[in-house]
């Protein structure tokens, strides 16, 4: 097992992003979301006995495997970014989907163009079809055939590049420009930004069930470990979370694939600027393989993060096992392979010897109240079977 940490902090909070997500900003958004056919609040667990075994005060993991039955929680921000784009393109009012649905009936459909690693993809494809709209699927190589498979099923057309993520993205934009097609891309660059913070502001809907969960103790989360891949869900996590809570004392720790961490060598790089990792940025975590930072996403989180720690994929191993095969009474919970690094991460900082001085840095000790996330479920199932009955000699 392998952890690498950076110990960033700093609490500045200069970032314009931040203003995105006021209070007012996240209520319409889970307001227009409420509306949306299929949107049930998804459950927050709290795992007593994980807690306890590990010398945690408290460990809430809120469970986006539930998500309008999309298997992770990248449905937020497809169908709240689809939504923008269409009523700046038609110049549309509405506030429900309904009202939405009805201006559109007598509009040509849009061909939604996206690059995934899976739930993005499917996401959008499931929005597209909500709405109407037709949805076209750039996937990066060795994607694995069910998470096509997932994609096809809700009506997106899909094509496998013989690219990386990064890769695939660029390409994806470029077939867009030339045929006129909207991008509705999960990551920000110069130049194309609007979009990005609408999928980011659509995910905020997850901080704002948290908060309606804990009542009286969402004030008490003292750490929140949040996946990253280009940055776009932490940084709405980040963003939300500061904005939300009456303090702004909470630790925010990311956690990302050794092979593709980004944000990492962003947070080592003396310009403050975000860095590129090149190459096939191989790891099991798919949905977290990306070399280049969103430029919202990295705005935030330069400003708000306690630490940057980059992990192998033995962590997640860990993670999806601790969820899948849960302790004393804690509740069973299915995460992937992106879902479940977090909680790994935990575990190891606090029961491996070598991590010590990292759990005192950060502060993580019976007082501690930490928030995790798991992004999604099995969206690989093969893969989750694997890993929870053939690698035993990794538990």
């Amino acid at each position: 097992m392998k952890i690498t940490s950076n110990i960033f902090k700093t609490t500045s909070f200069k970032s314009p992003f931040f203003n995105n997500f006021t209070a007012d900003a996240l209520t319409e958004i889970l307001n227009f979301h409420q509306t949306v056919p299929g949107y049930e609040e998804t459950p927050l667990y709290s795992l007593r006995d994980f807690s306890s075994s590990i010398g945690i005060g408290k460990v809430y993991v809120k469970d986006e495997s539930h998500r309008f039955g999309l298997n992770a929680f990248k449905g937020l921000g497809g169908i709240y970014s689809a939504a923008a784009y269409l009523k700046e393109r038609h110049s549309l009012e509405f506030s429900t989907f309904d009202e939405l649905l009805a201006q559109l009936q007598d509009k040509v459909p849009e061909t939604f163009v996206t690059a995934t690693d899976g739930n993005h993809g499917k996401g959008i494809a499931w929005a597209a079809q909500l709405l109407n709209q037709r949805a076209l699927v750039f996937m990066p190589k060795n994607t694995s055939k069910s998470r096509v498979e997932a994609i096809e099923a809700l009506g997106g057309k899909v094509a496998v590049t013989d690219l990386n993520y990064d890769d695939t993205v660029r390409y994806a934009s470029n077939i867009a420009h030339k045929n006129n097609w909207p991008v509705i891309q999960d990551t920000s660059w110069e130049g194309y930004e609007d979009i990005p913070l609408k999928i980011m502001q659509g995910y905020s809907t997850i901080i704002s069930e948290i908060k309606a969960q804990l009542k009286d103790d969402f004030n008490e989360l003292t750490h929140v470990f949040l996946q990253a891949g280009v940055g776009s869900f932490a940084g709405a996590m980040a963003a939300s979370l500061i904005q939300s809570m009456d303090h702004t004392n909470i630790k925010i720790v990311i956690v990302e694939p050794e092979n593709a961490a980004c944000l990492y060598k962003s947070a080592e790089h003396t310009s403050g600027k975000p860095q590129n990792v090149s190459g096939d940025l191989q790891t099991m975590m798919a949905g977290l393989s990306c070399g280049k930072p969103s430029i919202q996403g990295w705005s935030i989180l330069k400003d708000s993060v306690e630490a940057f720690i980059h992990c192998s994929d033995d962590i997640s191993w860990r993670g999806m096992r601790k969820l899948g095969r849960p302790t004393g009474k804690d509740e069973k919970i299915i995460s992937g392979e992106s879902g479940s690094v977090t909680i790994g991460s935990l575990h190891e900082i606090m029961t491996n010897s070598d991590f010590k001085n990292m759990a005192e840095q950060l502060g993580l000790n019976k007082k501690s109240c930490v928030l995790l996330i798991n992004t999604e479920g099995d969206t690989d199932p093969e893969n989750y079977q694997r890993v929870m009955h053939d690698y035993n000699a990794k538990s």
